[in-house]
């Protein structure tokens, strides 16, 4: 039988990464001169088709240790309330990077917003190593991404 809430958990993140993704990928290219591939980026930055696969399996696995958490606590109740809350936080500035970095192209606010991020996102994973030392490691891929100096 499928486990449907770690499923859904899974899909979640995605959604917004996927939608993010389809959106502006398809913003970039209809400027004259992609702006994206003039910017001055680090020689560690990945080439551009390594971002889908590896933000499927950072949202996947982050969505799966939000269900870790979930099932740790039995469910949505008192117990799961900080850890879930700062989870959706951190998740809706995830997403909402996006739009200001590739939409805006407002890198003073895309840097602010992920600095605010990279702390929701260490707060989550301090808060769920409370509960599940999986989802705790399940984290620290993202973590890592987030670490290494953005496009900003």
């Amino acid at each position: 039988m499928a486990n449907w809430p770690a499923i859904g958990s899974i899909i979640l993140p995605n959604l917004g990464g996927w939608v993010n993704g389809l959106y502006f990928a398809g913003q970039i290219r209809k400027d004259e001169k992609p702006w994206y591939d003039s910017l001055k980026k680090p020689s560690w930055n990945p080439p551009k088709w390594v971002f889908g696969p590896a933000w499927t399996v950072l949202y996947s696995s982050m969505g799966y240790a939000s269900y870790l958490v979930w099932e740790e606590c039995g469910g949505f109740n008192e117990n799961s309330l900080v850890p879930l809350s700062l989870y959706g936080g951190q998740l809706v500035l995830n997403w909402a990077w996006t739009p200001i970095f590739f939409g805006l192209k407002d890198f003073k606010l895309a840097f602010i917003e992920i600095s605010v991020l990279s702390g929701a996102a260490v707060a989550t994973t301090i808060s769920f190593a409370q509960h599940d030392r999986t989802a705790m490691a399940l984290m620290l891929p993202y973590l890592g991404w987030l670490a290494r100096i953005r496009d900003v």
